[in-house]
């Protein structure tokens, strides 16, 4: 299994889940998940050694002698939350063994659920349609974490506060092309669309070209159908590249936290009648180690307040633009933060 630092790019964007969004594909991906434990070895892990201390988080030290293991899945952003929780931890006076970076979609929830793992960063709309079945997600991103967080306790896991941090879907526009059209909401997408359907050309991933909760159903949401010749499907990362060549494609399928969009000065959507779901970040907590631990929460819920889309653009642009360690850019930015201090 590949530690944080071993992988430099955003990996499987399958990893927060979306596009799983079936109760069946969840029972599959947790059979997977198993697999992945025994091959990918959710027996091995590395601890962190890195000599921290309290900042303006874990004075007094209140996880002295605790034991506790951080895991994430395998792409960018989610590998530096997750060092951020086993940083904190570490600093708060807790032996700390990291198990980031698991491949796949499920296996990091998994690791959670079943106590193999005691702490990750997990996405609120993930949670919703994929882990938990449901085909319509809820509006108003509080009262989509609160009702992931009531139904989930169930399953023996705490949702402490969320961030704003929200990993959603959107399409993005070059600068050289935003001068021209002027575009700031899907609603001007789609009547650019129906005024001069060959102008709104989009370079997409095969799987949102297909998907209820992408294309298809923002068509139907935004009451536009685009010609299939105006649509060209590619793998995620080339979209960047074809968006920010201005002449390839009119606008591309973006994750909103992507720190791309900053680096290329890409124009991101607003998606004005909020069709996509919301996926703001959340830790998600062993219960039982929680229980255990209830000063987890005061922890982790200062530096969830702290973590914006803006943060998180800024964040994973040193990863996959810089090419700096994940691990390095969570212990920064919590330096920089002043929840916790260097030793």
């Amino acid at each position: 299994m590949r530690r944080a630092g071993d992988g430099r790019r955003r990996g499987d964007r399958t990893a927060p889940g979306r596009r799983t969004g079936t109760a069946l594909r969840a029972a599959v991906g947790a059979l997977a998940a198993l697999a992945v434990f025994s091959s990918c070895g959710l027996t091995s892990g590395s601890p962190l050694v890195d000599d921290v201390q309290p900042g303006s988080l874990g004075r007094g030290k209140p996880l002295d002698g605790a034991s506790l293991t951080v895991t994430s899945k395998n792409f960018s952003e989610n590998i530096i939350l997750g060092e951020m929780i086993g940083l904190v931890f570490k600093a708060a006076g807790a032996s700390v063994l990291d198990r980031t970076n698991i491949t796949g979609s499920i296996g990091a929830r998994e690791a959670v659920k079943s106590g193999q793992a005691d702490a990750m960063y997990e996405y609120t709309g993930t949670a919703w349609i994929t882990y938990l079945g449901h085909t319509t997600p809820v509006a108003d991103p509080h009262a989509q974490w609160r009702a992931v967080a009531d139904e989930d306790r169930g399953n023996g896991l705490t949702w402490l506060a969320p961030s704003t941090l929200d990993n959603t879907y959107s399409l993005a526009i070059s600068a050289k092309n935003d001068a021209k059209y002027h575009l700031r909401t899907l609603s001007d997408v789609a009547a650019l669309a129906r005024r001069n359907p060959r102008a709104v050309t989009l370079c997409v991933e095969n799987e949102f070209a297909s998907r209820q909760d992408g294309l298809v159903g923002m068509e139907k949401a935004y009451g536009m159908k685009l010609p299939s010749g105006n649509i060209q499907k590619m793998d995620a990362g080339i979209i960047y590249t074809q968006i920010n060549k201005s002449n390839s494609c009119l606008l591309g399928e973006v994750y909103t936290t992507d720190g791309r969009i900053r680096s290329m000065n890409l124009t991101v959507m607003k998606d004005d009648r909020n069709f996509f779901p919301n996926y703001n970040a959340a830790p998600v907590i062993y219960s039982k180690v929680f229980r255990e631990y209830p000063v987890i929460a005061k922890l982790l819920d200062p530096v969830s307040a702290k973590l914006t889309t803006a943060v998180a653009q800024r964040l994973n642009a040193k990863v996959d633009v810089d090419g700096q360690d994940p691990h390095d850019v969570a212990k920064d930015w919590l330096v920089e933060q002043g929840f916790i201090k260097e030793g």
